[in-house]
């Protein structure tokens, strides 16, 4: 990290609701958590009176098998956005530029400019096309999937096929996968490429956003990079045991998996009666509230007791709101709150016996 860009740095806006009063939909997390989490945090605190095993076998194969990689590849951080600074850490030197996706999330910039190198920013649905040319110039790219705050995955052979390009002109491929986990589609891990570093999160697709659990993966010399770099004992105690066991929850991810697909749509298409809501794989949706301000609709919101993401913090918006998908209860408030009309009870969920339920 470089003095100088430290000194003239500043911290970039996010989402999170600290008033426990408001409904958060500006933080793009699972409202539930597997069963199981509350015993095995106690039983963690407990063992927490003692520095944890560095090596974090437990924790390195239960991420392995998740994502599709030998436990080895894994390298634990104390959440996705220390896995993104750990890579940039081993990649960038004063004066490198890199690649980054606008509009997208906000520390990536951030993170390049503390390392004394500068953002080349280029639209985030082009940037698997970028020029070769501008690949060569730069000693790092980074693709966000599914792009936050757009929402779309990219195609996985579009991206397989990027990481090539990326690997001929000797630039370093950061893939972000904090939201993926949403999603049934392969990690980048699958590509086991020499030049691929994949920064993961755990704490959104599991509801646990304070518990700060995260890893990346790599191989070869950029692998061994991560290990030696990482900080010791990078995750507590709590945060290595409950990863591993949330990342061996295989129904409640499935679950969660359908309900967000399930309520995305049905979200989408109650709110594109006010907005131009964008297609999304994420657990989110960005919507332009055209000619309305933004700053009124976000207030009006939090004046009905929900909380919704100012979108044009984001590079390139100017009109936009981000709105997370949550369960069908909460996403109800959310369009109360946006001055959706109310819904005539037909896509109600039954629980079989003709019961309206909750999620």
């Amino acid at each position: 990290m470089n003095p100088d860009a430290v000194r003239a740095g500043k911290r970039v806006p996010h989402g999170g609701e600290t008033d426990r009063d408001v409904l958060d939909f500006s933080a793009n997390t699972t409202p539930s958590v597997p069963d199981g989490v509350d015993a095995v945090y106690e039983d963690a605190l407990e063992a927490a009176r003692r520095y944890p095993d560095d090596e974090y076998p437990e924790f390195r194969a239960a991420a392995g098998e998740f994502v599709g990689c030998d436990p080895d590849r894994v390298i634990p951080t104390p959440g996705g956005l220390a896995a993104i600074r750990l890579a940039m850490e081993i990649t960038l030197e004063s004066g490198d530029e890199a690649l980054v996706p606008v509009p997208s999330f906000g520390e990536y910039a951030r993170e390049v400019e503390l390392q004394g190198a500068s953002p080349r920013f280029v639209s985030h649905d082009e940037i698997l096309t970028a020029d070769d040319d501008d690949l060569e110039s730069c000693a790092l790219a980074v693709v966000c999937t599914p792009n936050n705050p757009t929402g779309e995955a990219a195609d996985p052979d579009e991206l397989a096929a990027f990481a090539d390009r990326c690997a001929d002109a000797d630039t370093t491929l950061l893939v972000d996968e904090a939201f993926l986990g949403f999603t049934d589609l392969p990690s980048a891990t699958r590509l086991e490429a020499a030049n691929v570093i994949v920064a993961r999160s755990l704490t959104k697709l599991f509801g646990l956003p304070g518990l700060r659990a995260g890893f990346a993966v790599a191989t070869g010399d950029r692998r061994d990079a991560l290990e030696t770099a990482r900080r010791a004992w990078s995750l507590g105690t709590p945060a290595a045991r409950v990863g591993a066991y949330c990342l061996r929850q295989d129904a409640f991810v499935r679950e969660t998996r359908d309900r967000v697909a399930r309520e995305r749509e049905r979200l989408r298409d109650r709110l594109d009666e006010r907005f131009d809501v964008a297609p999304s794989d994420a657990p989110y949706l960005l919507c332009d509230v055209g000619d309305r301000s933004v700053d009124d609709v976000v207030a009006t919101a939090r004046a009905d007791g929900v909380a919704i993401r100012d979108a044009t913090t984001f590079r390139g918006l100017d009109s936009h709101i981000r709105v997370a998908v949550k369960d069908r209860v909460a996403n109800d408030r959310l369009l109360a709150a946006l001055g959706v009309s109310e819904n005539d009870g037909s896509d109600a969920e039954t629980d079989g016996h003709g019961t309206a339920t909750r999620e």
